[in-house]
């Protein structure tokens, strides 16, 4: 394992203030697919995503001088919230940075979690280095939704629990945004389940890191929406998750917005969850793919469910609307 990556070190430190979500067998998405299926469940996490394992890993690491100073964040939404929440337990209020547009729903939530929201910008980067200036101006710890040892730590502590609910597991498939929790989750798997791969998924309509990779640096990338938003967003330069996805990520997956749709809707047909874009990702990831998994074991990762009822409810009129089923 990394030596600035200490997973073991973050369990210990979150284990009491965190769900160890449920790791739940789906017969139906296994008959589907061809393989056997196993869905973590980690939108039942606290705050509604995995979010919550790094925020808390990062501030539990602060000195009580630093928490003096305070804290700076930038988010798209579920990274605030879970700030937010973290800097209730350690009795610090945030700022968090956001672009211009994020859904009013997620604003209203980072002020009822305490947290101060801030607007920069039209794109997530311009926000996010918007943040990382005020902190360092001001003498505060800016806490990154991806760029940070802590918090990839803290969201590793998933392939920890992973590792030990499911033995022989051959695949993870886990959508990519920033690269934190595919970076945490293949970090701590490369240690204790060294034989499993880890699989990244992207919307093919913003897919940052995946071209970042495969040029060997950080690049500008051209994005469109889509309904994975919490995925969506550049990358700072000299991020961690450049060289950390490069040692970790075995296969590389590019999914539609009519695919991610889909697996929505199919989640909510079999499983009963209504969950956000990004969770459809790494399931579309693994139906693109499928062929490659016959008769193997793989968890799909559930990241999260924070997603508006109205933008739910259009994202599986889409998929009725496109013919699938």
């Amino acid at each position: 394992m990394s030596d600035s990556i200490d997973v073991i070190a973050a369990a210990r430190k979150i284990s009491n203030y965190v769900r160890r979500t449920e790791l739940e067998h789906s017969p139906a998405l296994s008959a589907l697919s061809g393989a056997e299926v196993w869905l973590k469940l980690e939108h039942l996490q606290h705050t509604g995503s995995f979010k919550w394992r790094g925020a808390l890993n990062r501030l539990l690491s602060l000195t009580p001088e630093e928490l003096e100073r305070g804290v700076v964040t930038a988010s798209n939404g579920n990274h605030g919230l879970a700030v937010c929440r973290a800097g209730q337990l350690v009795g610090v209020r945030p700022q968090v940075y956001l672009r211009e547009g994020v859904a009013a729903e997620r604003v209203e939530l980072i002020r009822q979690l305490g947290g101060e929201p801030c607007f920069f910008g039209q794109h997530p980067l311009a926000a996010e280095e918007r943040a990382r200036a005020v902190a360092a101006q001001e003498g505060q710890t800016f806490v990154s939704p991806y760029n940070d040892p802590w918090v990839i730590a803290g969201q590793g502590t998933i392939g920890l629990e992973m590792a030990e609910q499911l033995e022989g597991i051959d695949g993870v498939f886990v959508a990519v945004g920033g690269g934190g929790l595919i970076g945490g989750i293949g970090t701590a798997l490369r240690q204790v389940r060294p034989a499993t791969k880890i699989v990244g998924c992207w919307p093919e309509n913003s897919p940052v890191l995946h071209h970042c990779l495969a040029a060997g640096r950080i690049i500008e990338v051209d994005e469109r929406p889509t309904i994975s938003d919490s995925t969506a967003g550049g990358i700072e330069e000299n991020s961690l998750t450049l060289p950390i996805g490069q040692r970790v990520i075995d296969q590389k997956i590019l999914v539609t917005e009519d695919e991610i749709c889909r697996a929505l809707h199919l989640l909510a047909v079999h499983e009963r969850w209504m969950v956000e874009g990004a969770a459809g990702v790494a399931l579309a990831g693994l139906l693109r793919s499928a062929h490659n998994w016959r008769g193997a074991r793989v968890v799909v990762l559930l990241c999260g469910r924070n997603i508006s009822p109205s933008r739910f409810a259009a994202a599986i009129a889409r998929n009725f609307n496109s013919g699938s089923t």
